[in-house]
């Protein structure tokens, strides 16, 4: 399954700088004035995991394929962009077009790196973003209860219930909160809210860019977005954007001793991505053969079925079986052989619950 990530935020906040490190590319512009970015860059990142690794020096096959998750850097949002200010709507539509957003929030002192409203205020510049994209929203929702209304007043009882629904989501946007902390009452106000694909529907995670000190040893504006995050439910990163970068210029064999020698255990990648997979619910499993290892990416709580769909679809309608071994077995005892002499491999059917690490084979017929 694709995963697609927006990158969004002030003009000026790091996004492109981060974009290019963790991209390891150039493709983003990143300079020290507001609109650097006029159309939205895109970059498909591997997965980092250690596994991939690890089974490709027990198997050596011809060839690995990490998972991946592409990151999709969006121009800086100001006040007003809802309506046009700045770059304005076009790229209000393409964060409709993600399934969660990376909201970069500055959280560094520099004289020398111009923000675009004069000073550095965490809590202000996230209330910035979301107001625009709750504006946004309301263009949205006042459509779709326009339309459900006139049918309501034709007798429709469903449209009446959900013109009742948009009248209730609106009244909790107006407050200034996001449409994805509304309480859903059953499944049909779930389809409703996910039907409109509503900016603020999408799961968010904070990416807090600091300086060197506040990376390692946090600073005040770093325990301000980790408040707003608490009460949002969200996730925190806190990221140097400028050693992300630095970063990628280090041969990949030195890179953790640089990391060790700036006090920290792992890139912000790393961590970005971990977070991301968190957010929105998502494990991986493995094949394995001598042709290649691959990684592939499932939703948490995904039966062997789903699981074998991602594959592709003919997995899943001819499903018979997926022989399945624990990541933990196969490099204990190094090979599939191995593992099924231990009789650790199983054979399981259509009501498996995948877990993380899995090793699988899937059995079908088309």
């Amino acid at each position: 399954m694709g995963i697609r990530c927006g990158i969004v935020g002030l003009p000026n906040v790091g996004k492109s700088t981060l974009f290019n490190a963790i991209t390891a590319s150039s493709q983003a512009a990143a300079e020290n004035y507001p609109f650097c970015t006029i159309e939205p860059n895109t970059g498909v990142v591997p997965v980092p995991d250690y596994r991939i690794k690890e089974l490709t020096a027990l198997v050596n096959p011809q060839k690995q394929m990490p998972a991946t998750i592409e990151f999709v850097d969006i121009a800086g949002l100001v006040k007003g962009a809802s309506q046009g200010e700045g770059l304005g709507n076009q790229f209000l539509s393409h964060i409709r077009e993600v399934d969660a957003i990376a909201h970069v929030v500055r959280a560094f002192d520099d004289p020398n790196v111009i923000h675009v409203d004069g000073s550095v205020d965490p809590k202000r510049d996230i209330e910035v973003i979301e107001a625009e994209l709750i504006i946004k929203d309301l263009e949205t929702l006042d459509k779709k209860k326009d339309t459900a209304q006139r049918k309501g007043k034709t007798g429709d009882l469903k449209a009446r219930a959900e013109s009742e629904f948009y009248d209730r989501l609106r009244e909790h946007m107006v407050q200034g909160r996001l449409a994805r902390y509304l309480t859903l009452n059953n499944e049909e106000e779930t389809l409703w809210l996910r039907d409109m694909h509503l900016l603020t529907g999408k799961p968010v995670l904070f990416v807090a860019n600091t300086d060197e000190a506040g990376v390692i040893n946090g600073n005040a504006y770093i325990d301000t977005i980790r408040e707003i995050a608490k009460k949002e439910g969200a996730g925190v990163v806190p990221i140097c954007a400028k050693i992300e970068m630095e970063l990628v210029e280090v041969p990949e064999e030195e890179r953790a001793e640089f990391l060790h020698e700036l006090g920290l255990k792992e890139a912000g990648l790393n961590a970005l991505v971990r977070e991301a997979y968190d957010l929105l619910g998502l494990q991986t499993y493995f094949t394995v053969g001598p042709k290649e290892i691959r990684a592939w990416t499932v939703r948490k709580g995904a039966k062997a079925p789903e699981a074998a769909a991602v594959i592709h679809t003919d997995f899943e309608k001819g499903f018979i079986r997926a022989e399945t071994m624990k990541f933990a077995d196969f490099k204990r005892l190094k090979s599939e052989a191995a593992v099924k002499e231990a009789g650790l491999l199983r054979s399981e059917g259509r009501e498996y619950v995948v877990a993380d690490g899995d090793i699988m084979h899937f059995r079908f017929n088309v």
